[in-house]
């Protein structure tokens, strides 16, 4: 499929109808497809969704992908020419031969052929990528898997490794995790050469164990770290050539035998240059451009109309006939020119001369070349670029002349080459060319007919224009904003091509690279998605702390945005996270806690492992409610075990976990029972004894207001008031105290008795308060008449009394609403015979006696034990305190 004039069978074709059209009858654009892969990285299920982000789940059953095969003769044969550089239209450069390297090419040729490994070092031009191309074509034959050609420009051990494994087994759509795929390396018996290593060391290492079967040959420049002392590597090491071969090179480059003026020019330049057999190459180049400069037009016709027509296409047509001329053939149609040789200078540094002497579609692409960092983009994508359809032919003119080197399955600069051309100029609106590179890419990734082969292929190139737009300065604020913007599309757009290509090194320097420039432009869904991919692809290279923190912040970023789909896609892959960091694994037997009272959830950590949580909370008004102390029980007070934080609720809020504590190894205390529980617990078990202690005094209330007989001992009770003219043959007087012991009277001890039902008074007939001090020592009342108890026991909401409470606990108090009014002249106290029939007072009070039924009096709204609940108490008031029993 032509990504340019796409044909009829291409997609959103077929939804021509009334629901695919919008407006006057103009048919609604349809939706691109979006690329969708599933792949299998190690024991994970990927699917590189391009919108929403990448899924990432355990492989199920059934889904594994088949064991990896050798690859068919054919298949590498087909794998290799994909690895290859293509072949660039245009002028074919000449031939050149191989000199002095016969010797270095024997050796490496014997030491590949006993199984061992190789290391070739020289400086950039010296001919190292001529050398391996002839010793691997010697090796052809020597190892089980063949010859694999790799690059190591800008790869990582992990990268080369997984690209020697895809080379060799035939396993689409999958990529093996660590452990598998070593144990695939061990069984592949193959020469590898790698070209333009940039790693030593232990990470050379590291490359050389896991392939022990193979043979390797490494070629790298004099800057690249040296391996280890324990690496068993033969180190050969590349020089310039001989002045002869020197000489003989650029001869072979011109095509011609030099004269003596270009013998004594090149000697000098082999001096200069060291003896680069680049710079050799360079120079005949500069010489064939000269030989053409030197040839006038009258060799074809008067008008210049040939030369118009074939000097971009036929260039060695003139430089033959110059050839013939300067080798003493006498033609008179032949006319030359003087152009002076080029001088020392220029020719050690030719770029500059050799690019002002090419097409405008050369020039331009040197352009192109220098804006991206060096990086010549396909042949293919030149035409769309330069604007010109013949402009693929400018990669072989680049080519001849030497500026260009391939590099893998591509082309970049020669060495030198950047640096001469941005003496010149070459780097003007650099950041144009590159935002324009960086949109034609962002196009071609996105389309549905690029495979992810072909963007993994072009992905030096793509990364080189995105990391020119991000990092570009310069310009207004609106152009800066565009360029990132531009970078942000470009990195949406390629990112999920690398991923389902298997380039996942280049995948991540895109993410990388999008994620920063989503940021620069405040993109907040764009640089979500960027955080999201690099938490997958960290999870799948089983770094999961790095994942949990980038999975973390794109979920914050979405949970902002609303973005309800991306957040799910997180958060999916962030609980794998926490599944394969084994953080829901039971504590052990020794720590397991004893589990708390109504259902309070237990932490499965340790205590000491996390920090005291925040309250989960708001304290309560009256602060921490603390019970009475039971009888037997420690003084100390409770005492609470250090709070874990949960793990998993961690958005929810700390839950307080307690334990019961054990006292001399008997059963465990109540000190672990509910109070020491979360608060909100604490706030809703005090909330339900309100309750009932309000209910329970409104049902006994309600029980013994419609009582109206006399009790059955005709004894002044806390239910009822004595009846005038019963006998009172048990009671005692009013100003007698019981002695000690007798029923009624509570003890020296302190101890307050509380009853069972509490008093009702009437509010009509309060007496005042006895000044005489006639209650009992140590009896928090100031009432003279104690109420019995027949069962000292703890009613569940007590009033207290007026006097200090003596009690560990204390409620609120409830007053009467009527005041009663006191006399001037306290009362005296009668002795009365009879403890059953109390004397009334002495003292009348001022207010008129109630006329009506005690009986009625008590179901009276003026009954002061209805009203309890409001008001302050009267001071002295016995009917507004309670005895406590």
């Amino acid at each position: 499929m032509d990504p340019i004039n796409r044909g009829p069978e291409e997609y959103g074709h077929d939804a021509e109808g009334d629901d695919a059209r919008q407006g006057r009858g103009t048919p609604a654009p349809a939706p691109a497809r979006a690329r969708v892969v599933r792949l299998v990285s190690g024991d994970l299920l990927v699917t590189v969704n391009p919108v929403d982000g990448s899924e990432i789940e355990p492989c199920p059953p059934g889904q594994e992908p088949p064991a990896p095969r050798p690859r068919t003769p054919e298949e590498r044969a087909e794998a290799a020419q994909a690895a290859a550089p293509p072949v660039p239209p245009g002028p074919v450069p000449p031939e050149l031969p191989l000199l002095e390297r016969q010797e270095q090419r024997e050796r490496l040729v014997a030491i590949l052929g006993r199984g061992r490994s190789a290391r070739l070092t020289g400086p950039a031009g010296s001919g190292r990528t001529v050398l391996l191309d002839a010793v691997a074509a010697d090796c052809a034959g020597l190892a089980p898997d063949g010859v694999v050609r790799l690059s190591g420009h800008h790869r990582t051990p992990a990268e080369l490794l997984h690209e020697l494994f895809a080379a060799v087994r035939y396993a689409p759509d999958h990529r093996p995790g660590r452990a598998v795929l070593l144990d695939r390396l061990r069984e592949i018996g193959a020469v590898v050469v790698v070209d333009d290593l940039e790693f030593g060391g232990a990470a050379l290492d590291e490359l050389l164990a896991a392939a022990p079967e193979c043979a390797f040959l490494l070629a790298a420049g004099p800057d690249a770290p040296a391996p280890s002392p324990d690496a068993h590597l033969d180190e050969l090491h590349l020089s310039g050539l001989g002045r002869g071969a020197a000489l003989k090179l650029l001869e072979s480059a011109v095509g011609r035998t030099l004269t003596d003026d270009e013998a004594n020019w090149a000697g000098d330049l082999w001096f200069e240059s060291e003896g680069l057999p680049l710079r050799f190459v360079q120079a005949g180049a500069l010489l064939r451009q000269r030989d053409r400069l030197r040839v006038t037009p009258a060799e074809f016709d008067a008008f210049g109309a040939l030369e118009e027509a074939f000097e971009p296409t036929d260039p060695d047509a003139a430089a033959a006939v110059a050839a013939a001329a300067f080798d003493g053939i006498d033609d008179p149609d032949v006319e030359l020119r003087e152009i002076p040789l080029p001088s020392l200078g220029e020719g050690a540094a030719p770029a500059a001369l050799l690019a002002s002497r090419l097409s405008r579609s050369a020039q331009t692409a040197l352009r192109f070349a220098v804006a991206l960092g060096g990086e010549v983009p396909h042949q293919a994508h030149l035409p769309a670029l330069v604007g010109d359809t013949h402009a693929d032919a400018a990669l072989g003119e680049l080519m001849a002349c030497g500026l260009l080197s391939p590099v893998g399955p591509r082309y970049r600069l020669a060495a030198g080459v950047l640096t001469q051309l941005l003496a010149q100029g070459y780097g003007a609106e650099a950041a144009d060319r590159a935002h324009t590179v960086a949109q034609h890419y962002a196009w071609w990734a996105a389309h549905p007919s690029v495979t992810p082969e072909r963007a993994a292929a072009e992905s030096d190139a793509l990364l080189a224009a995105l990391g020119a737009l991000v990092s570009a300065t310069g310009g207004d604020e609106a152009t800066g904003a565009e360029r990132r913007a531009t970078a942000v599309s470009l990195a949406r757009a390629a990112a999920p091509a690398f991923a389902a290509g298997l380039h996942w090194g280049a995948w991540e320097r895109a993410l990388r690279a999008g994620q920063e420039a989503a940021r620069l432009t405040g993109e907040v869904a764009e640089e979500a998605y960027f955080h999201h991919e690099l938490g997958v692809l960290a999870l799948c290279a089983g770094n999961l702390e790095r994942a949990r923190a980038e999975l973390e912040a794109s979920i914050g970023m979405r949970g902002v945005i609303a973005d309800k789909r991306g957040t799910v896609a997180g958060r999916r892959a962030l609980a794998l996270v926490a599944d394969l960091a084994g953080e829901h694994a039971t504590p052990a037997h020794g720590e397991e806690p004893v589990s708390p009272p109504r259902g309070t959830p237990v932490s499965r950590g340790p205590a000491a492992a996390r920090p005291a949580p925040e309250p989960a909370t708001a304290p309560l008004p009256g602060g921490a409610v603390r019970p009475a102390p039971l009888p037997g029980a420690p003084a100390g007070g409770l005492t609470k075990a250090p709070v874990p934080g949960f793990p998993d609720f961690a958005a929810e809020g700390p839950t307080l976990i307690t334990r019961p504590d054990t006292e001399g190894g008997g059963r465990p205390s109540l000190k672990g029972g509910i109070l020491n529980g979360a608060r909100r617990n604490l706030a809703a078990v005090g909330a339900g004894a309100l309750l009932v202690a309000v209910l329970g005094t409104v049902v006994t209330l309600g029980a013994t207001s419609g009582n109206g007989e006399d009790p059955a001992t005709n004894r002044v009770t806390s239910d009822s008031t004595a009846t005038e003219g019963a006998p009172d043959d048990e009671g005692f007087d009013d100003g007698e105290q019981p002695t000690e012991g007798e029923a009624g009277e509570p003890g020296e001890s302190g101890d307050p008795t509380r009853s069972g039902s509490p008093s009702p008074s009437d509010s009509g007939s309060a007496s005042p308060p006895d000044p005489s001090g006639s209650g009992t020592p140590g009896t928090p009342g100031t009432s003279g008449t104690p109420s019995p108890s027949d069962d000292p026991t703890t009613t569940t909401a007590p009033t207290t009394t007026t006097a200090p409470p003596t009690g560990p606990s204390t409620r609120p108090p409830r007053p009467t609403t009527t005041r009663p009014t006191t006399t001037s002249s306290p009362p005296k106290p009668t002795p009365s015979a009879s403890s059953t029939s109390p004397t009334p007072p002495t003292t009348p009070p001022t207010t008129t006696p109630p006329t009506t039924d005690p009986a009625e009096e008590e179901n009276s709204p003026s009954n002061s034990a209805s009203s309890t609940l409001g008001g302050p108490p009267a001071p002295g008031d016995p009917a507004g305190s309670e005895s406590p029993a």
